[in-house]
C-alpha cells in the first residue's frame, strides 16, 4: 500500500435502518470493498514473505525490527488513518484494523508497533495539535520518516492517571518536564514522543498536559527496556525526563486538557488493539486447524475427532464475533462517530476471546504446544498484554458501564 493509496470506498448508507436504543443506526457492512481485499492480501503476502521468517530470532533475541518497521512505512502503514496533506494513506480505521490483523496472525510484536505509533502518539498530535503541530510532526510520523511514542503510564500510576508524577512547570518561553515513564511501546526507538504530564496537581485529571518530545533533546532519555514475557520484538522501555526544558509551543492541545485528548486518543487505539487480539486469535486458530489435520492418534487424524471439532467450532464462532464488535467500531469512526464505547466493547471482548482461543490452541497441541517449534507457544504468551495494554479488561467494564448509565439513566 503506497501513501498515495485511494480512500476505500464509503460505508453503506443506513437511511431507513431503526436506530439503536442510543440514537445511532445498528447497521454496518458485512462485506469488505475490493480495495480491502487487495489491502488485505498484500499485507497478508508482506508478512508472510517479510516477517515469518524471522519471527522466532526477533523473539529470542527480543530485537526490535526495525528494517521491517521502515519497509511498512514506505508501504504506508505508519499512516494508514491520516490524510494524504498529512503524509499518510488516507484510509479508515476499517482498513486500520485489517492491516493490525494481517500483521499480528504473524508476529503481534509488530502490529503492536504499527498501533502504538499510529493511533496513539501520532493521532494524538493529529486530533489535538495545532496546525504547525501537524505540519511538523504527522507529516514525518505517517510517512514512516520518524517512529512515534505514547507516554501515560507511570510505575505508581496505570489505571489512576491522576497519581501521575512526572511534572510539566512552566519556566518563561519553556516547559521543564522531570520524571518517568514506564511500559512504553517504541519507547527506546522514538523519534517523537507525546508525554503527559502534571501542571496542576491539584487539579488531578484537569491537571494534566500533553508535551511533544523529539529524541536528542537535553534531559531525555530512554532507561530501562523491558525483558518481557511475549511480544519481545516490540521494545517496550522507561522514559526519563531530568530537567527537560522543550519550546512552550509544544504544548500539545490547551494546559490542562492533556487526560481528555488521552481519552478520546484511546477511543481509536482500542480498536487497535482489538484488531492485535483478533490477528493473534486468528493465527493460533490457524495454526491449530493444521495441527489437527496432521496429527494423529488411534489410527486416525485427531481431527476427525468430535470433541476437537467441538473446540475448533467454539474459537472460530467466538472470534468472529469478536470481529463483528471490532468491524462495528471501526465503521463507526469512520463515521466520524464518538466510538468510547463500542471501542471498550470491541477490545475487552477481543482480547478475552484471544485469550481463550490461544489456551485453547496449546491445549489442542498437547505437549508440542509447549515448545517453541510450534507457532502457538509464542501466539500464548503474546495475547495477554492485549487484556492488559490501553486499559486493562476492568477498566474497559468500567467505561461500558458509565456508558451504559449515560443512555440508560436510573429512574430512583
Amino acid at each position: 500500500m503506497s501513501t498515495d493509496a485511494q480512500p476505500a470506498q464509503q460505508t453503506p448508507s443506513t437511511s431507513g435502518v431503526p436506530a439503536d436504543s442510543d440514537g445511532r443506526r445498528g447497521t454496518f457492512p458485512f462485506t469488505l470493498t475490493e480495495d480491502q481485499e487487495a489491502l488485505r492480501r498484500e499485507i497478508r503476502d508482506f508478512a508472510a514473505r517479510e516477517i515469518a521468517p524471522n519471527v522466532l530470532r526477533w523473539d529470542e533475541a527480543s530485537e526490535f525490527p526495525m528494517d521491517v518497521v521502515r519497509q511498512l512505512g514506505r508501504m504506508g502503514l505508519l499512516g494508514v488513518i491520516f490524510p494524504p496533506e498529512y503524509g499518510g494513506a488516507g484510509l479508515g480505521y476499517v482498513d486500520y484494523m485489517l492491516a493490525i490483523e494481517e500483521l499480528s496472525a504473524v508476529d503481534g510484536s509488530i502490529g503492536l508497533i504499527v498501533a502504538a505509533h499510529n493511533s496513539l502518539c501520532t493521532n494524538h498530535i493529529y486530533l489535538a495539535g495545532s496546525e504547525a503541530q501537524k505540519q511538523k510532526y504527522v507529516q514525518k510520523l505517517a510517512a514512516g520518516q520518524a517512529i512515534g511514542a505514547w507516554a501515560l503510564t507511570e510505575a505508581g500510576s496505570g489505571s489512576d492517571a491522576a497519581a501521575a508524577r512526572t511534572t510539566a512547570v512552566r519556566r518563561g518561553d519553556q516547559w521543564v518536564l522531570n520524571g518517568s515513564k514506564t511500559f512504553i511501546t517504541n519507547g527506546l526507538y522514538a523519534d517523537v514522543a507525546v508525554i503527559i504530564a502534571v501542571t496542576d496537581k491539584e487539579r488531578e485529571t484537569h491537571g494534566l498536559s500533553a508535551f511533544i518530545v523529539e529524541k536528542g533533546t537535553p534531559g531525555f532519555r530512554p532507561g530501562k527496556k523491558e525483558n518481557k514475557l511475549g511480544l519481545r520484538a516490540s521494545d517496550t522501555s522507561e522514559l526519563i525526563f531530568e530537567d527537560c526544558a522543550i519550546p512552550a509551543e509544544n504544548l500539545l492541545g490547551n494546559e490542562g486538557e492533556g487526560f481528555v485528548d488521552a481519552m478520546r486518543t484511546l477511543d481509536g487505539g482500542r480498536i487497535s488493539i482489538a484488531a492485535l487480539s483478533l490477528g493473534i486469535g486468528r493465527g493460533a486458530l490457524d495454526a491449530s486447524v493444521k495441527y489437527v489435520k496432521q496429527r494423529k492418534q488411534f489410527g486416525k487424524a485427531i481431527a476427525e475427532f468430535q470433541g476437537i471439532q467441538w473446540k475448533l467450532a467454539d474459537m472460530a464462532t467466538e472470534l468472529d464475533a469478536a470481529r463483528l464488535l471490532t468491524l462495528r467500531a471501526a465503521v463507526l469512526k469512520d463515521a466520524g462517530q464518538r466510538v468510547t464505547r463500542e471501542s471498550a466493547m470491541a477490545k475487552l471482548y477481543a482480547s478475552e476471546v484471544a485469550v481463550r482461543i490461544c489456551d485453547q490452541a496449546v491445549q489442542l497441541h498437547g505437549g508440542y504446544g509447549f515448545i517453541k517449534d510450534y507457532p502457538v507457544e509464542k501466539f500464548y504468551r503474546d495475547v495477554k498484554l492485549c487484556t492488559i495494554g490501553e486499559g486493562t479488561s476492568e477498566i474497559q467494564r468500567m467505561v461500558i458501564g458509565r456508558e451504559i448509565l449515560k443512555v440508560h439513566p436510573s429512574r430512583g
